[in-house]
């Protein structure tokens, strides 16, 4: 998973990639000829007491280090934009790829995990780019090259590297092996910490009223220590990689200097030649150091690569068809024929054989029992989900083999759950049509009855609203919702138990100035009170998903007992009340 995805996204960043790879190795060239260098400035400089020769070798071990410096900085530089750029395209394609989910694909990965994915685990996978151009690159040219250097000093200490370079390898192993859980159970742990701190803040009005504030705090507490935990494990594990690196790094410098004194006092080797000889051998086994370093990392972007690519290897349940059609009649009429819904894996369908057709200029309520699928058949029409039986059409085509864009310009809806995006109530509003004009955003506040509390806001149309819509109330908020929908003037309207929130008078007020101005347009609406649909041209009884009854209210009163039982039992209310 990991190589399939830097494979694909850095494919376009070959040529940087390939000018860090040509700037680190000259960096690290000149990095293994300085203590070639400082060797001849010992043995031919300072042991002869030539100190033309330590001045012009030094010359030239500035210019070697200028050369280093100068090529190191351009790799880091362009491995980082590189890395950012890498960052970049995989959000966009995780963000890009979610925004195309249905709502079957968003309950499957759940909103926090989505967002882990998209930003942890991304971090963790571009921290890999930026480490491996930094230092993997430099990693095996600094210890070939340094095993290279270090024979031509002296092939009789070489026994050395045999030692130390396996030890160091063998230990690091071990420790990133057991690395490899934790960081797996830490992402897990992150996404439900993630969830909590949503799930809290999200609904801090309901932990409030019901004073829970104890029982989250615990809640969010044992998230935050499950972490804590998996994280100080995985922490300990690195702690203790780097002691037992600098143990054998000076276990290996002592023996390096206690043979190869031996070897300097037999004559067998210059004391140049010791110190370049030591120097290569520190260069090697910091470069393993820092290959096994990006060891440890890569199984944590392993596990982030997997994430991110259930992400991209998802694809919706609802697809474009190959050849779709792109343009509806003038006027479009809506046919749900022999609909149904079954969740993947469920033993029994939401809705079942639902077949219903609205013309342009008239008006179907659905009511039911909670449950009983409204908000799934609602769904099956802008394709939030696709019917898994039968067929919806929209002006006689079906569906799924419309433009999804050409579909939805023809579609108002307005959701259970109202929900508004931080910006202003204008930018709200135009979400519904982004060029509509001022005028037009009043006429459709003055008709969703929202106009007189946004002319009493100080900054009227531009008055800033939080994200959520949680600077308003649950009935300004939902009255905004049917003012975005107008502000599109769509075809088809869905109001899916959109006045809900409404009292009973600001309900009658707002269906009497809709009437009109959605008169042309076919109008589908949800409702828990049936005194509101009552007028309605059709009526849709749906009972487990199946449709019961369907008719006037009349006609319903008279023939279908679920509708008649909805009634009472609403009058019944009304009563006690």
């Amino acid at each position: 998973m990991l190589v399939h995805l830097l494979r694909t996204y850095l494919r376009p960043y070959r040529r940087q990639l390939a000018a860090v790879v040509a700037l680190q190795l000259v960096g690290t060239l000149a990095a293994l000829t300085l203590p070639s260098l400082n060797a001849d400035i010992i043995d031919h400089g300072i042991a002869q007491g030539d100190t033309g020769y330590v001045v012009s070798t030094g010359g030239w071990m500035l210019v070697v280090t200028l050369v280093q410096v100068v090529t190191i900085i351009a790799a880091v530089y362009y491995g980082a934009r590189v890395a950012m750029a890498f960052g970049r395209d995989v959000r966009a394609a995780v963000f890009h790829q979610a925004s195309a989910f249905s709502a079957r694909e968003m309950g499957q990965f759940g909103a926090p995990s989505l967002i882990t994915r998209n930003t942890n685990d991304v971090q963790q996978v571009q921290m890999l780019v930026m480490l491996t151009t930094t230092m993997l690159v430099m990693a095996p040219i600094m210890a070939i090259g340094g095993v290279v250097m270090a024979l031509r000093q002296d092939v009789g200490l070489s026994w050395l590297m045999l030692v130390s370079v396996p030890v160091l390898l063998v230990g690091v192993l071990l420790v990133a092996r057991r690395m490899i859980p934790q960081f797996r159970a830490m992402q897990q742990r992150i996404d439900v910490v993630n969830r909590v701190l949503r799930e809290q803040i999200t609904g801090v009005r309901v932990v409030r009223a019901f004073v829970r504030e104890p029982y989250e705090a615990d809640r969010f507490a044992d998230a935050n220590e499950a972490l804590t935990t998996t994280a100080l494990r995985a922490g300990r594990l690195m702690a203790l990689m780097f002691p037992y690196v600098m143990l054998v790094l000076n276990v290996s410098s002592v023996a390096v200097l206690w043979f190869g004194g031996i070897r300097v006092d037999d004559g067998a080797m210059e004391i140049g030649a010791l110190t370049a000889f030591l120097t290569y051998l520190m260069q090697i086994l910091m470069s393993v150091m820092m290959a096994m370093f990006m060891v440890v990392m890569v199984p944590r972007a392993a596990v982030s690569a997997e994430r991110i690519k259930a992400v991209l290897d998802t694809s919706s349940s609802v697809v474009t068809a190959s050849d779709p059609v792109t343009s509806l009649p003038e006027q479009v009429s809506l046919e749900f024929d022999g609909a149904g819904f079954t969740f993947p894996g469920a033993d029994e369908p939401v809705l079942r054989d639902v077949t219903l057709q609205v013309r342009p200029g008239s008006t179907l309520a659905v009511v039911g029992s909670t449950g009983a699928g409204k908000t799934t058949l609602i769904s099956l029409v802008p394709r939030l989900i696709d019917a898994t039986a039968g067929v919806v059409r929209v002006g006689g085509v079906d569906v799924r083999q419309l433009d999804p864009e050409t579909l939805r310009r023809r579609i108002g809806l307005v959701p259970q759950k109202a929900y508004l995006f931080s910006g202003t109530i204008a930018s709200n509003l135009r979400h519904g049509r982004a060029d509509a004009t001022d005028d037009e955003l009043w006429q459709a506040l003055e008709v969703a009855q929202a106009v007189d509390f946004v002319r009493a806001m100080p900054e009227g149309l531009d008055t800033p609203l939080g994200q959520g819509g949680t600077s308003v109330s649950g009935g300004q908020r939902q009255r905004l919702a049917i003012a975005r929908a107008l502000v599109r003037r769509p075809d088809i309207y869905l109001f899916d138990d959109s006045f809900s929130a409404l009292d009973v008078a600001t309900d009658a007020r707002l269906r009497a100035a809709l009437r009109p101005y959605i008169a042309n347009a076919v109008v589908v609406t949800v409702a828990q009170r049936v005194s509101t649909v009552t007028a309605a041209d059709q009526i849709a009884v749906l009972d487990d998903g199946a449709v019961v009854g369907v008719g006037t209210h009349d006609e319903l009163m008279a023939s279908c007992p679920t509708y008649v039982e909805i009634v009472e039992s609403q009058l019944a209310v009304e009563d006690l009340t």
